[in-house]
């Protein structure tokens, strides 16, 4: 034993540099062969090297952290108390070290005497020295003794907001939710300025359904209590879009305007995104109370506008659709062009007047006028014009002469390259490719849409090459896919009894093709839009009764449960099927929008 000591000591002798040898130690060439020895585990040659070392020197931050583990991981805990307590009285600004010696504590199965230490180091705490004792008891995965550290420097500081942005970064950590909501909600009151930070700490830690309704609980409380303090509705708001409640939100974004005396401003940014999101009853309330609240300011003419446009959003995708409304619609833009003028900042309603009669009303040459015009109206704005072009290329298509709609939508692509609409145009031009059924052709517009940077063209882009990569593979001329495509350009010229036809067609030609699920689904959509909801939901059940469809499953699922509740207004039908799609699809893009709509028809107020 004796002699493989020696033999033992005599090789770490010549292993240290000629400077680190007894005679000098050289604590940088020591101490990294020393923390090689650390990470291979060979602890006791380690030691070998810190022993014989000077108390100064064994306290070094270079050396201390990696003889102390070598020590504990040695069981040599007697040793680590004696080496961790000269290190405390050489360095007693360093309150790390009385940290370190409580963790050999801890290490030997002394938790009481840990935790004793631990109180010392917290309860002798100088204002300098609290972010590095939280951070070594963070480092240590003490998340308790992390609090407390902070909670003790807020009282030395006498500020009760400080150290929240740490305490809010170590509770979000430890999942702490009450915690990060109080101190959040503390925080923001005390400095608006940190809204940007909260919405962003908020932002990771809300990871729950239930989390959220504790929040909103607590903001609607604050903003009852508190009405003056912006923060609260601020924070409310932000809430609020996160969760897609719109209505809601709306409360807020007026009650903020007013007090902000920002003159529609806010209401017409959360309009606009309700707008987005398919919520049109909440946008036209927005736009409709700027335009009545503020007619004469900066956004008055602006919220008339965008007013008709969601009233035409939410006119064109309620089904069946009421050509009485649309005439009320053409009225009210007619209307508006009237008191406002044909002017370059009314070109849009032009547009929008032009897409009525030629998608809706099926009065084709009354559009193409439209459309004209504001091509040839003078100071027109690029992208009006060329929204313009887009749309007439469209009634070419309507009009069976593809060559004139490509010819636009080229232009349109020249002149806006690498921009949404120019983006758009490309999208345009590869679904009519596909209508062709030229597939070759469309993927090479597609393949440059999925790196677009407008995320809804490239996930249009994305879905269509899917479409045409799936099922081209076994039926490798296309024949099924040239069929469906010649379906959609049907429905693009809203000829939905003919392009149910040519499902049904479809469906009996090619038994068993890949697209059938997609068949199935389209179908399903048309019998909605032509107001056949029984129908509808009988072919939805085709894909949902079969296990063959699954990747469409949810896709129907969600439809089905829309149709019960937006259709035929069977609101506990739908509350199931929605609830279904919770339950049986947790992955589904439409969880949240299926869980929204869920506990709004159980009467959750949300």
């Amino acid at each position: 034993m004796r002699s493989y000591s020696l033999v033992i000591a005599a090789s770490l002798l010549l292993a240290l540099p000629a400077s680190a040898q007894p005679t000098k130690w050289a604590p940088m060439s020591g101490s990294a062969l020393a923390q090689d020895y650390a990470r291979r585990g060979e602890h006791e040659k380690v030691v070998f090297l810190f022993e014989k070392l000077s108390a100064e020197e064994q306290s070094s931050p270079d050396v201390f952290p990696v003889y102390l583990t070598s020590l504990q991981a040695l069981k040599r805990y007697k040793d680590a108390e004696k080496v961790a307590k000269k290190a405390v009285k050489l360095h007693p600004e360093d309150a790390t070290y009385g940290v370190a010696l409580g963790g050999v504590y801890a290490a030997a199965g002394d938790k009481a005497t840990a935790d004793k230490q631990w109180q010392k180091v917290v309860a002798q705490l100088s204002t300098a020295q609290v972010v590095p004792v939280a951070t070594e008891f963070g480092r240590r995965e003490l998340p308790e003794w992390t609090e407390r550290t902070y909670l003790r420097g807020r009282t030395l500081a006498k500020n009760d907001t400080g150290y929240a942005p740490q305490l809010i970064q170590l509770y979000t950590q430890t999942q702490n939710q009450p915690q990060v909501l109080a101190e959040t909600l503390h925080l923001v009151a005390q400095d608006e300025k940190q809204l940007p930070f909260v919405r962003n700490m908020l932002q990771n830690a809300l990871r729950e359904e239930k989390d959220f309704d504790a929040l909103e609980k607590l903001l609607l409380t604050a903003t009852q209590e508190h009405p003056d303090q912006s923060a609260y509705s601020e924070l409310l708001l932000w809430l609020q879009v996160q969760r897609k409640d719109f209505s809601g939100a709306l409360v807020q974004a007026r009650a903020l305007d007013r007090r902000g005396k920002g003159e529609g401003r806010r209401v017409m940014e959360l309009a606009s995104i309700a707008q987005l999101n398919k919520d049109y009853e909440s946008a036209i309330d927005g736009y409709a109370y700027v335009a009545k609240e503020y007619r004469n300011g900066p956004y008055g003419n602006f919220a008339r506008q965008r007013l008709l446009q969601a009233r035409e959003a939410q006119v064109s995708t309620t089904y069946p659709v009421d050509l009485a409304k649309v005439r009320a619609l053409v009225a009210e833009y007619e209307q508006l062009l009237t008191e406002l003028g044909r002017t370059p900042d009314t070109a849009p309603v032009l547009r929008n007047l032009a897409n009525l009669y030629a998608f809706q009303l099926n009065d084709r040459p009354k559009a193409m006028t439209l459309l004209q015009e504001v091509i040839d109206m003078p100071r027109a704005s690029d992208d009006v014009v060329d929204e313009a072009k887009i749309t007439q290329g469209d009634l070419y298509i309507l009009k069976g002469e593809p060559w004139e709609a490509t010819l636009l939508y080229s232009q349109v692509e020249k002149s806006h390259k690498d921009s949404p609409l120019g983006y758009e145009a490309k999208l345009r031009n590869a679904r009519l490719s596909y209508y062709a059924g030229d597939f070759k052709l469309a993927q090479s517009h597609l393949d440059i849409l999925k790196e677009a940077t407008t995320r809804e063209i490239a996930n249009d882009a994305m879905q269509l090459s899917l479409l045409i990569q799936d099922n081209t593979v076994e039926d490798t001329l296309g024949l099924g896919l040239k069929a469906y495509a010649a379906v959609e350009q049907l429905v693009f010229q809203n000829k939905l009894p003919e392009a149910i036809r040519g499902l049904d067609a479809l469906l009996e030609k090619f038994p068993g093709h890949s697209l059938s699920d997609d068949t199935y689904y389209l179908k399903a959509q048309l019998q909605r839009r032509t107001g056949d909801f029984p129908g509808a939901i009988a072919t939805l059940e085709r894909i949902t009764n079969n296990v063959k469809y699954d990747v469409l499953s949810d896709d129907a699922l969600f439809l089905m449960a829309r149709i019960q509740e937006e259709d035929l207004k069977d609101k506990v039908k739908a509350q199931e099927l929605y609830n279904q799609v919770i339950v049986k699809y947790p992955g589904s893009i439409y969880v949240a929008e299926a869980r929204k709509r869920f506990r709004k028809l159980r009467g959750d107020g949300v």
